[in-house]
């Protein structure tokens, strides 16, 4: 489809009504005063070789353009995480926050920092122990822009100051320490301690910044002396070893040791009071013999006799018995007439 000369209509037929760019730049020259040079010379004997001004069309185009430049320079749009300083010929204006923000270009000075941003710094020193030995000590800082406006205008480098803070922060902690605190188990207690002291010079220089965490990343004595450390260490965890050791051995063998001594005392106590009932049976035996005796001696004494030949003879296999009168010993087998005399007691059962 041709589409010139389509009476001022659109493609698709539509009357288009839009106004062109060259009569609002006329509009916009009759509002500012603008008028349209006039030729120098009358009959074509004009200047031609002389500067010509530009014409009233040709600044409006330049000036409107210069505007859409400056305006473009002067709005802009920080995130949610953004925050902005302006300072109105080198001094503070205001501090702006998210969304669009405007600003004069070329007088303003604009300082844009993200104030949610976690940031870490982290370095190695070597430092002066209490005991007066040398540790290498890893620290890491952890930390964010809390006020923009001191963090640009207070400090030159707060970054730098921070790196000064920490370091003299921590000589100052570990200058509190010895050296065993320093490597094992005052490494938390430490880096809290650090992490108080240089919020506190971070304050007394207003930086604008706060520390969130301190962590003492590692602590490892000198490369030269390290070999002589470590058998240090295995020294003591070798003692801390044996240590553990006997205790467990103690806390095992006190009570074995206290149940035998309660064994022994129960036993001892047994033993007692058996031979006391012993000998007051004993005693009450002889109380009896005594009775009887007085009442007929000769009989008691012969009983008396026959019961101690039967303890004995009871205990002997062998007996020699001397012949009054003759060479001869005549030897009784008690043992084989014992077992005969048990087999005939079962036959007749």
């Amino acid at each position: 489809m041709n589409w010139e000369n389509q009476n001022n209509k659109d493609p698709w037929g539509n009357k288009n009504d839009a106004p062109d760019f060259d009569e609002l730049m006329k509009k916009f020259s009759s509002i500012l005063g603008g008028k349209k040079s006039s030729s120098n010379g009358s009959g074509g004997s004009g200047n031609s070789g002389g500067f010509k001004f530009p014409s009233s069309r040709m600044l409006t185009y330049a000036l409107f353009g210069f505007s859409i430049v400056y305006a473009s320079q002067c709005i802009y749009q920080l995130d949610a995480s953004e925050r902005a300083v302006i300072l109105r010929l080198g001094k503070f204006y205001e501090e702006q926050e998210e969304g669009l923000n405007f600003r004069l270009a070329g007088i303003d000075d604009r300082y844009i920092e993200n104030v949610s941003l976690t940031r870490r710094y982290t370095q190695t020193n070597s430092m002066l122990t209490k005991d007066e030995n040398i540790v290498d000590v890893t620290v890491s800082a952890q930390y964010r822009i809390a006020n923009l406006k001191d963090f640009v205008l207070n400090v030159k480098d707060p970054e730098g100051s921070l790196r000064n803070a920490i370091e003299s922060a921590l000589r100052h902690v570990v200058g509190d320490n010895t050296l065993d605190q320093t490597l094992t188990v005052g490494r938390e207690n430490i880096a809290q301690e650090v992490q108080t002291r240089l919020q506190s010079y971070l304050d007394i220089y207003q930086t604008g910044l706060i520390v969130q965490q301190v962590n003492i990343e590692k602590t490892d004595p000198p490369a030269a002396v390290k070999n002589a450390f470590d058998d240090v260490v295995a020294a003591r965890e070798d003692k801390e070893r044996l240590q553990n050791e006997a205790e467990r051995y103690a806390l095992s063998i006190v009570p074995e040791a206290r149940g035998q001594a309660q064994a022994r005392i129960r036993g001892a106590e047994a033993y007692k009071e058996e031979v006391v009932a012993k000998a007051e049976g004993e005693v009450e035996r002889f109380n009896q013999l005594l009775e009887e005796y007085a009442k007929a001696p000769e009989v008691t004494r012969d009983r008396l006799y026959l019961d101690a030949l039967q303890s004995v003879l009871s205990n002997s296999t062998k007996i020699m018995v001397d012949v009054e009168g003759g060479n001869n010993l005549l030897y009784l087998p008690l043992d084989k007439i014992m077992e005969e005399n048990k087999k005939k007691g079962d036959d007749d059962e």
